[in-house]
């Protein structure tokens, strides 16, 4: 059972947090808004989201295991917060039913995945904007506690270790369809397999590219991947990762985006 969804203070934040960009159809290849007209849609406070996001869940997984290397650390982080399953939890949430969206687009956009997923990260931005860290912190503690046990007993798995108790066993523990992955793998190929399916629909051709220092930001034993993703010619997103298939996952992502923004346009 999800812990209650905290209410917003701010009206406007509340809005804006549940403002898609299609609403307003505003200009998207320009730099920088102008003092006096910002944008009214929920895409900065979902880039705030994603980064207080990966702080939160990264102090929860120092609090609850400080032991953990950063090898693993990082891959338990990964499927906490990866795209399925901020989606799944906003769902649960019937966050994306309270989106304002451009009615010809409504209803594929509430059902992407993606969408789901950025609204979530939304709402943790706003959330922050609205009422600071603290009230952030005692909310996703609460939410991801469980998440947290799950991911770590699914990686202790997949590195031939034993499982362990969880913390709480008072609690029944979440079921691995949860974390959208089996006992053996994750699937962070949600965003991946969509953009390949728009790509095929109109025969375009697309180009995965490795940077020349991949691996210099891991260890031997946990390398960190870095990929740009070329759809006829034209960048389309980049991303990072544990493996390959993860950091093409991430930068498949932003090329959903663009895919998005468009179709917005057509």
């Amino acid at each position: 059972m999800l812990p209650p969804l905290p209410r917003f203070l701010s009206r406007a934040v509340e809005t804006q947090v549940f403002t898609h960009r299609s609403y307003f159809a505003r200009p998207t290849h320009i730099f920088e808004d102008r003092p006096d007209d910002p944008s009214p849609d929920n895409e900065k406070l979902e880039h705030l989201g994603d980064t207080v996001l990966g702080l939160v869940v990264t102090k929860l997984m120092l609090e609850m295991y400080p032991g953990l290397r950063v090898g693993p650390s990082t891959k338990i982080r990964a499927l906490m917060v990866g795209n399925a399953t901020l989606a799944d939890i906003s769902v649960k949430y019937k966050l994306p039913e309270q989106l304002r969206l451009h009615p010809a687009q409504a209803l594929t956009l509430k059902a992407s995945t993606n969408v789901q997923a950025d609204v979530f990260e939304s709402f943790v931005g706003g959330l922050y904007q609205d009422q600071g860290l603290a009230r952030v912190e005692g909310w996703l503690f609460q939410l991801f506690r469980p998440y947290a046990e799950l991911a770590y007993s699914v990686v202790r798995k997949q590195h031939g270790l034993p499982l362990t108790p969880f913390h709480d066993p008072a609690r029944v523990p979440l079921s691995h369809t949860d974390l959208n992955v089996n006992t053996d793998a994750t699937t962070l190929t949600g965003h991946l397999g969509l953009f390949n399916q728009q790509l095929q629909k109109t025969n375009r051709q697309v180009e995965w590219v490795y940077s020349a220092g991949e691996q210099d930001a891991g260890t031997k034993t946990t390398p960190v991947w870095y990929v740009t993703v070329v759809v006829d010619g034209e960048f389309y997103g980049s991303g990072k990762g544990i493996t390959k298939k993860s950091a093409r996952n991430e930068a498949a992502k932003e090329g959903l985006k663009k895919l998005e923004m468009q179709a917005g346009t057509t």
